[in-house]
């Protein structure tokens, strides 16, 4: 992201959009919606959503799972991209191989336009942009500060090798209308004497109908170039020749 690199870490991008309804849900939708995007996305799943909800016990913080509104998916033929569509919800996946920003953000803007052509929404919810990178490493372990400036510190008094970790920071922008989500983890790997390392980007408008539905492109370039940024900030130029820049 910002720069071009040939071995792109990038594993999913996706943008999911929470809608303010100007009308009850409809189960006709999602087959209307169908109708407009099928020459693109001809394969229809139907997902049976699920939902974890967590509760402070006297025992502690234990989680519930329950049923969640279901979705209908869109797949395109490669399996690449596919929108998701349920209850005042809107959502496009890409996953590996992530084309650029020029090709992602025209297949979200023109098939939110099919589905707004059909719901006709009042307004925005809640907006994410979400970029989920794996960077692999071959070695089972590694010095994270030479390659990530974002890592979690431990104090000088503790030993300073460990296994599993996660750090996550929520940066507010624009006088708090949006958050910036940063997560760093480890991963489980998936070949003998690797480690696989998480970086997530989720970018959110947080404040209901923070902007107009005429205001959705500009929110979308506002938040690419945040995470563009925070993604290159996170990462050192030791990481960068992993990924191999395109001058």
């Amino acid at each position: 992201m910002g720069k071009k690199y040939k071995n792109s870490p990038i594993i999913e991008a996706l943008c999911e959009i929470q809608l303010v309804p100007s009308q009850p849900w409809d189960l006709t939708l999602p087959g209307l919606v169908y109708e407009r995007v099928k020459d693109q996305f001809p394969d229809k799943k139907q997902q049976i959503g699920v939902g974890v909800q967590f509760r402070p016990t006297e025992k502690g913080l234990e989680h519930r799972v329950e049923p969640a509104p279901p979705r209908v998916q869109f797949y395109r033929k490669d399996k690449t991209a596919l929108i998701q569509v349920g209850p005042d919800l809107f959502v496009v996946n890409h996953v590996k191989p992530y084309p650029t920003w020029d090709v992602f953000k025209p297949l979200i803007l023109g098939n939110f336009q099919a589905y707004t052509g059909v719901a006709n929404p009042r307004g925005f919810k809640k907006i994410g942009l979400r970029y989920i990178n794996k960077i692999i490493f071959n070695a089972e372990s590694i010095n994270l500060e030479e390659y990530f400036n974002f890592f979690p510190a431990m104090p000088e008094d503790l030993p300073q090798l460990h296994e599993g970790f996660i750090s996550r920071v929520e940066i507010p922008y624009l006088n708090n209308r949006d958050r910036m989500i940063i997560t760093i983890s480890n991963a489980t790997p998936e070949a003998p004497k690797t480690l696989p390392i998480i970086l997530d980007l989720d970018y959110i408008m947080i404040l209901q109908e923070g902007i107009s539905m005429e205001g959705f492109e500009g929110w979308l370039e506002q938040a690419h170039s945040a995470t563009e940024k925070t993604f290159e900030s996170c990462i050192t130029d030791k990481c960068r020749i992993l990924f191999e820049e395109i001058k």
